[in-house]
């Protein structure tokens, strides 16, 4: 039998006083010593260079970081303003401006309209004649069917900063009402300390004064018959572009060389794309390129200029020898434009025909490409993915976005541009010369994760310009692009046809109304 456990001894008096005689680190509670904290680094979340316009007929939460006209106009700081534009609406653009120095403002507005008796031009002289401090320059046109397309605003202010402005919206107020379009800015563009000169400059394609030296280049060709630009030129070449983050992607009209070896050449249209994206990494693995455009053009009856010249430039050989890109077009049908908040009337600023034999095998060849603007259409599989709303199904499309979203949940990148798919925007080479032939004035921007770190991502937004931390694995810097239209995609069913601004349409739209022949001038 075991024995019993000994009693506990109780303490004497004695026994007491030793254990106070102690020295006092033993008489101290023993505890652990303190954990070291666990610093956790949060992900740097950049908002989207991209933002929309604000739709008028839509809620509050659809138009989450929009942007309006008076937002970029209304600064009252603002001396001097260049507009370029399609279409202008002088009465409109002044309303913009700070109501106390709207006539204070230097205004310049740069059109294509050069014929004299052209109806545009008559109607922007009979305009711009109440206001003193506006002033009419007619772009050189030298191609018969080019137009002024770009669209940009060039703002200098009293505080002696500049901000260079390219968006997607005609200077008119059907544009910034009900219609989706997209604005992309630079900072507030400081004056050049006397230390900051030329030589020396970073010129690498995205940098910022690489930028300048291409939108300088660009500015300079429309000094080729008369100084339109010379004097603003001038001025915005003592400006620090160093903060921009972005490639100028734009077209000036007339014949171009597509080999020059100097540094500080800009190439033009498709030439100028396809240099630029050979300088853009690209993820390997399987990819699509998306076109979304509000105009498609008359092109050929093949596919070999969409094939071998656009889409070529748009997915130019890699390192990686990754896949050529599948290619989407995203265009509306007239059930998109009907249920649209201006109904039929949003269409005329929408175009594609499909009426003449060579524009029926066009259609033939670009129809497997089509997909819907909205997807919420009755016809049409929508392929496989969460459902992400872009809160612009009922806003009709007048922007051009081109985006290349990779297998792994983001973008390689993004531009937004005035240019639709045409010949006229991106060029047309010469049969057996290495010449390049343009015919409209375009200008766009384009951008990738690279350009803000080594380690960035760039992935899309809905409703929002800010990404969300979980967006996509990894611990670099996390940039929202935000995407206009819905996703996933929903592909065209067999028997739709895209929207045509020609064409009738007897179903009544939104605003009860139906469609016959209109000439709609907005592109």
């Amino acid at each position: 039998m075991a024995e019993p456990p000994s009693k506990r001894q109780r303490i004497s008096d004695t026994d007491e006083k030793k254990t106070a005689e102690l020295p006092t680190s033993l008489s101290h509670p023993i505890s652990p010593p303190p954990s070291r904290k666990t610093v956790v680094r949060e992900r740097k979340l950049i908002s989207s260079p991209v933002r929309l316009t604000v739709i008028r007929d839509l809620s509050e939460e659809a138009n989450v970081g929009a942007i309006s006209l008076h937002d970029l106009l209304g600064d009252p700081l603002i001396s001097e303003c260049w507009e370029f534009n399609y279409l202008h609406d002088v009465d409109f653009l002044m309303n913009h401006f700070d109501e106390d120095t709207r006539d204070l403002v230097k205004v310049h507005i740069v059109h294509g309209f050069w014929k004299k008796d052209d109806n545009n031009r008559l109607s922007l002289e009979r305009q711009s004649a109440q206001y003193k401090n506006v002033t009419l320059h007619a772009a050189y046109m030298p191609e018969m069917f080019g137009t002024h397309h770009s669209k940009m605003l060039v703002l200098f202010r009293h505080d002696d900063t500049a901000q260079v402005i390219i968006h997607t919206a005609n200077m008119i107020s059907k544009d910034w009402t009900n219609l989706t379009n997209g604005v992309w800015q630079t900072p507030q563009l400081p004056l050049l300390r006397d230390s900051q000169g030329s030589p020396g400059l970073d010129m690498k394609i995205g940098s910022g004064p690489r930028f300048k030296n291409d939108l300088l280049n660009y500015l300079r060709a429309y000094n080729s018959k008369r100084q339109i630009c010379k004097s603003m030129v001038e001025e915005l070449e003592k400006y620090d572009f160093s903060a921009v983050r972005g490639a100028l992607i734009a077209s000036v009209p007339g014949r171009h060389d597509l080999y020059d070896d100097n540094p500080s050449t800009t190439f033009w249209g498709w030439a100028g794309l396809k240099n630029t994206l050979r300088s853009v990494p690209v993820q390997s693995g399987e990819s699509d390129i998306v076109v979304q455009i509000s105009s498609i053009a008359t092109l050929a009856s093949t596919d070999r200029w969409l094939q071998r010249t656009l889409f070529d430039s748009l997915s130019p050989p890699t390192k990686n020898k990754t896949p050529r890109p599948k290619f989407k077009v995203i265009f509306p049908t007239p059930d998109e434009i009907r249920r649209s908040l201006d109904g039929y009337a949003s269409g005329a600023s929408i175009h594609t025909k499909i009426q003449s034999t060579t524009q029926a095998k066009q259609l033939q060849y670009m129809k497997p490409l089509f997909y819907h603007w909205a997807n919420d259409c009755a016809k049409g599989k929508r392929e496989e993915g969460e459902l992400r709303d872009g809160g612009r199904n009922r806003a009709a499309a007048h922007i051009k976005t081109y985006i290349r979203y990779n297998e792994n949940g983001s973008m390689d990148w993004a531009l937004l541009t005035s240019a639709n798919v045409s010949h006229q925007a991106w060029g047309v080479a010469a049969e057996g010369t290495p010449i390049i032939r343009i015919a409209s004035w375009e200008i766009g921007v384009l951008m990738w994760p690279e350009l803000y770190d080594d380690k960035a991502t760039m992935v899309s937004t809905f409703m929002k310009d800010m990404p969300a931390e979980e967006e996509v694995g990894g611990d670099g810097p996390l940039i929202g692009i935000r995407v206009p239209y819905s996703m996933p995609l929903q592909k065209y069913d067999d028997t739709e046809l895209p929207w045509v601004a020609t064409a009738t349409y007897t179903q009544p739209d939104s605003k009860g109304c139906v469609w016959g022949y209109m000439v709609g001038e907005n592109s």
